[in-house]
């Protein structure tokens, strides 16, 4: 037994003799036997004691990159984001993953599996009750039993039968908590599961959004480099006939079918990019690869709906992995306390009752009826040092639980700020590629149009053309990044996830 423990249970121990009279012969002995009985329970509270760490969590007071004053305080997102994009595809996809996804399902199965521990761990606190019925049949062997007339006569053996019947109850007195604590420990485990089977959901909701969004953004991309091979094949044709008519080199040729061959090229991992994700996709959604197929559309066509942050304490209930590692930090306490208690004392009654008797025909007469009760005590000695070792585990567990609750919520307090960072700026990079592409476009039709009258060099219409081609990829790439940010700050924002409402539908049917 540790020190210090032993030193609190001695001290309890002490406070509390010092108040009972001293009586003599068996009543003395007979009421410090009831006062220790009496005694245990109070004994349990100053030997277990709660030993809970300090969390010391750095929660400011408001985001850095949020908004500021009243625009600060507002309510979380629905729980149904997903449907701010408007897009139906999407809508159909999110509720198609939220049945058939097998990441949840597996969490699912794991909530059934947590919720049998604890019916693992709660029968410890319960008597156990079992029936048995025996029927034996002996023969002894015989022997000398006297003589007659100087011969010995030797008797037979005897046969017996044994017939019995009865039930037998054992239950373990849980005054140290032991049992208490470790039931405790399992039923936060199980909670644990449930907000498990919500970082599950939640994260393969934002999974199925970015896949998406990947898909258009490549589709945006196969469109344009399509539209700017043509006009790269435009301007080739251009520069092909003044070729013949002698206005134009060979270089100015060759360097026109370079850029042509190098938007052709661009196509075929555009492809792979779509269709790896399309198969992607369809797992997140539960089906085959080859039975599955996207629409998709634009990039420009999704709107990305408008949401503020709240404030940095709200996200602490806000967010299911953050609640999921207070409940896997409660259970380490209380494994920590079931721990300590293995250290004192196991009581442990018992009692069998039932009929015997050596003919079946009496056997369920007044008496054959027996019983038997027993009452054990078991304190550890020495056992190599496994309780003590065991202790330290438990507080190492303990003690990493605890660290990965303050890194979930540091990380979600970061989340947050990188999702508001990247949604306000790349919303800003947007607007400002938009008007690049446009005057590059602008200065791309003009050098076109000086080109078909000749008074233009090659060179300009060259570097026109790239540049456009340039400007008009980074936009979709833009566009892709302020999407996957604004999926980032629902998913950092919990989605809506409420623990009220969502561990009760989290109950498996």
């Amino acid at each position: 037994m540790p020190k210090s423990l032993s030193a609190r249970v001695v001290g309890c121990i002490r406070t509390r003799v010092r108040r009972a009279p001293l009586r003599s012969g068996a009543r003395r002995r007979t009421a410090s036997a009831l006062f220790v009985l009496a005694l245990c329970p109070a004994l349990s509270g100053c030997i277990l004691g709660s030993e809970r760490p300090e969390l010391n969590l750095d929660v400011p007071a408001a985001y850095r990159a949020g908004p500021k004053g009243a625009a600060a305080d507002s309510a979380p997102p629905a729980v149904d984001w997903w449907r701010g994009f408007r897009s139906s595809e999407l809508t159909a996809l999110m509720d198609a993953a939220q049945v058939y996804n097998y990441d949840i399902a597996v969490a699912i199965a794991q909530i059934i599996q947590a919720d049998a521990q604890v019916g693992v761990s709660g029968a410890a606190l319960l008597p156990t009750i079992s029936g048995n019925a025996s029927a034996e049949r002996e023969r002894t062997s015989g022997g000398s039993s006297g003589s007659l007339g100087g011969n010995v006569v030797s008797s037979g053996g005897t046969n017996l039968s044994i017939y019995s019947t009865g039930l037998t109850a054992s239950y373990i007195l849980d005054f140290w908590g032991k049992n208490r604590a470790t039931l405790a420990a399992s039923e936060e485990s199980a909670t644990a599961s449930r907000y498990n089977r919500e970082v599950v959901t939640l994260t393969t909701m934002a999974t199925v959004a970015n896949t998406y969004f990947t898909i258009l953004a490549a589709q945006d991309q196969l469109r344009v480099t399509r539209q700017n091979l043509a006009a790269a094949e435009r301007i080739l044709a251009l520069i092909k006939t003044q070729f013949a008519g002698g206005t134009a080199s060979q270089l100015d040729v060759s360097q026109q079918e370079a850029l042509v061959a190098t938007e052709r090229a661009a196509i075929p991992p555009l492809e792979v990019t779509r269709d790896q994700n399309i198969a992607a996709l369809a797992v997140l959604v539960g089906r085959a690869p080859a039975n599955f197929s996207v629409r998709g559309g634009s990039t420009g066509q999704i709107v990305v709906p408008r949401v503020t942050p709240g404030l940095p304490s709200e996200l602490l209930y806000q967010r299911p992995d953050i609640r999921q590692a207070e409940a896997t930090l409660a259970a380490s306490n209380f494994s920590v306390e079931a721990a300590r208690a293995a250290f004192f004392p196991q009581i442990q009654l018992t009692g069998t009752t039932g009929v015997q008797s050596t003919a079946l025909a009496s056997l369920f007469t007044p008496g054959a009826w027996f019983y038997t009760m027993t009452a054990s005590l078991t304190q550890p000695i020495f056992d190599g040092f496994l309780l003590e070792s065991q202790l330290k585990q438990a507080k190492g567990v303990q003690l990493q639980d605890l660290q990965s609750y303050r890194k979930a919520v540091i990380s979600a307090f970061s989340d947050v700020e990188k999702a508001l960072i990247g949604l306000h700026q790349f919303t800003l990079q947007e607007r400002l590629q938009q008007d690049v592409v446009a005057a590059s476009r602008k200065a791309f039709e003009v050098a076109e149009t000086q080109l078909r009258g000749g008074t233009v060099n090659l060179i300009t219409v060259l570097q026109a053309e790239q540049t456009l081609f340039n400007a008009e990829n980074n936009l979709i790439t833009v566009r892709l990044n302020k999407l996957e940010a604004a999926s980032s700050l629902f998913q950092a924002l919990g989605g809506g996830w409420t623990p009220q409402g969502t561990l009760a539908s989290a109950a498996v049917e």
